[in-house]
């Protein structure tokens, strides 16, 4: 990959991360997917102790996992995978949430992971 590649990546990275940061900050106290994801749902994957939720707009889509309880952090992660690429992977313990992750799709299908301690999921190839 060349370095403009890397760096319009790293950009467009960026941006959705200050665009989902201006955003929790307009809604305070908010535990909403459609406060980091934009675009509209497309999916809720559901697991034993949490959920992925997962957007989609214009060609990109977006994934967030949250727990089913609150109160202190808890190991979790999402990823999502574009068919051809390599996944993107958000993982750590965290109080609230797991991601947002964002990658442009295009009209490729999508693989998405999600987890909570030691309960998972994963979708297999969708929105094809």
């Amino acid at each position: 990959m060349d370095s403009g590649a890397i760096r319009r990546r790293v950009a467009l990275g960026m941006a959705v991360l200050a665009a989902s940061g201006l955003l929790t900050l307009a809604m305070p106290g908010s535990a909403h997917a459609a406060s980091y994801c934009s675009g509209h749902k497309v999916r809720t994957l559901a697991f034993a102790s949490g959920s992925v939720q997962v957007y989609k707009n214009r060609g990109y889509v977006c994934a967030v996992t949250f727990p089913k309880s609150g109160g202190a952090r808890k190991w979790m992660s999402v990823s999502v995978q574009a068919r051809g690429n390599r996944p993107v992977v958000n993982a750590g313990r965290f109080l609230h949430h797991a991601g947002p992750i964002t990658v442009h799709a295009g009209h490729r299908c999508v693989w998405i992971k999600g987890a909570v301690g030691s309960s998972k999921v994963s979708s297999g190839w969708i929105l094809c």
